[in-house]
């Protein structure tokens, strides 16, 4: 939890400003969404060396190097944004990628030592964490923008500085105070992907699962990664930082809540309800066009339905799996969780720049959509194949 409070601070701070320091060092709104892609891609890349690392070393020494390589690509992306080099900058996001891929899987550290009926929450409770540091990352992202500013450095750099201390400060918690041998399956080498994806391919549940978390996480980054230009776009780049931040609170800050109602009425009817609220999030932001107000609270459902696909998705993943595929079955979800993530983020200021802000958010709507379609689709079939309602 601990580790999870300093990674997604510094994470969600660099984060905040990379749309602007892109668009500054390349003059242009088209790559913005570049290096948010470059640093999801990164988590892509790690998420299943990390999960082979856990299986064969244990959670500690996974999560410990993920959070270190991240760091140290934090210090590199700073160095390569005060020197103007975007070439350089893209490269060293993709070691940045290293602190996420070990917050996502802390939730998966969580789930392996709950019951089945308490993964959800143990889940939610380290989701949960997150939006302390999330919260307090983009806050304080302006403070230390100013303050590089005023030492010299170019602006928007600094937070990638603050981002590279906080991630080796995650990395020392995990190595002092976790369990050197979490329970990870207690299998001597990772299954290989093809098996592990032929045994998630003829699961419906568990691919609903895998599905729900990629879906909701790239319609989430889509609106997420080009919210700051747009603000810009009507002379309020300023607040953006305090929309990030209400946005990643509902990302986080009501996951136990979210945990409680996974546990209680199943994962299917949290899927579906974080999928309303995803598509809700979306309209919300668009639909009178820019309002301020509205912007701030389209944001905050974007983030609070994500919250519900992330957690449910996650709990009926590793519910359905069975466990020799379990922790290579979630690194795989994460890793297509970054590689779709990474492409909307890349994507979208392309898609800004030549259509709009909003078909950016009539593209995230339809991945929501597709997310409730295909809850209500496997929900009925999987009913129908055990003759009874499902308890998930």
């Amino acid at each position: 939890m601990i580790s999870q409070v300093l990674g997604s601070a510094g994470n969600v701070s660099a984060l905040t400003f990379l749309g602007l320091l892109a668009a500054d060092l390349t003059g242009s709104d088209r790559l913005a969404g570049v290096p948010a892609a470059t640093l999801t891609l990164g988590t892509a890349f790690l998420a299943a060396p990390l999960a082979r690392r856990a299986i064969r070393r244990g959670r500690r020494a996974a999560l410990a190097t993920g959070y270190l390589i991240g760091g140290l690509g934090a210090f590199a992306s700073f160095l390569a944004g005060e020197s103007g080099v975007f070439i350089l900058l893209i490269v060293a996001l993709l070691a940045l990628g290293g602190t996420q891929a070990a917050g996502l899987q802390t939730r998966f550290a969580a789930a392996d030592h709950a019951p089945p009926d308490g993964r959800a929450r143990a889940i939610s409770l380290v989701v949960w964490v997150a939006a302390f540091g999330g919260v307090l990352g983009p806050s304080l992202a302006k403070w230390e923008n100013d303050l590089g500013v005023s030492v010299g450095l170019r602006p928007w750099v600094s937070p990638l500085l603050v981002a590279g201390l906080l991630s080796l400060l995650a990395a020392a918690a995990v190595s002092i105070r976790l369990s050197a041998e979490p329970a990870v399956g207690g299998l001597p080498v990772a299954p290989r992907w093809k098996n592990t994806w032929a045994a998630v391919r003829v699961n419906r549940p568990a691919l609903l699962g895998m599905a729900t978390v990629a879906l909701s996480q790239a319609a989430m980054v889509a609106i997420m990664t080009m919210t700051p230009l747009h603000m810009r776009d009507h002379g309020q780049a300023e607040l953006s930082g305090f929309v990030i931040a209400l946005h990643v609170f509902g990302m986080f800050g009501l996951a136990p809540l979210v945990g409680r109602a996974v546990d209680r009425f199943g994962a299917y009817r949290a899927i579906k309800t974080g999928a309303a609220i995803l598509g809700a999030g979306v309209l919300v932001s668009v639909v009178a066009g820019y309002q301020p107000a509205l912007i701030f609270i389209g944001l905050f459902l974007l983030g609070l339905g994500w919250n519900f696909g992330l957690i449910a998705g996650s709990t009926l993943l590793t519910s359905s799996i069975d466990s020799t595929h379990r922790l290579s079955a979630q690194g795989m979800s994460d890793t297509l969780l970054s590689v779709l993530g990474g492409f909307a983020a890349l994507s979208s200021g392309f898609i800004k720049q030549g259509w709009g802000f909003h078909w950016l958010a009539n593209l995230a709507f339809a991945l929501a959509a597709t997310v409730m379609v295909s809850a209500v689709f496997v929900q009925l079939r999987t009913q129908g194949s055990q003759g009874h309602t499902v308890s998930l």
